[in-house]
């Protein structure tokens, strides 16, 4: 089992998520939402009426290595 990090500032609908492999962000709400991850990865999330929830990954991702 390994052990986490994660602290999470809130500021109004935008979210900033500090984690030992950088800073990562969103905004919106529980029905929209945009995140960006430490890593470079981007995604969209939409909550629909009806228990539907789309998620899809946009942009490219930056390959980043850690040692």
């Amino acid at each position: 089992m390994g052990w986490h990090y994660r602290k999470t500032i809130k500021i109004g609908p935008f979210r900033i998520r500090l984690t030992p492999h950088g800073v990562g962000h969103s905004v919106g709400g529980r029905k929209f939402n945009v995140t960006s991850t430490p890593g470079g990865g981007r995604h969209v999330s939409v909550r629909l009426p009806g228990g539907f929830h789309l998620s899809r990954s946009i942009g490219r991702k930056r390959n980043r290595h850690y040692y």
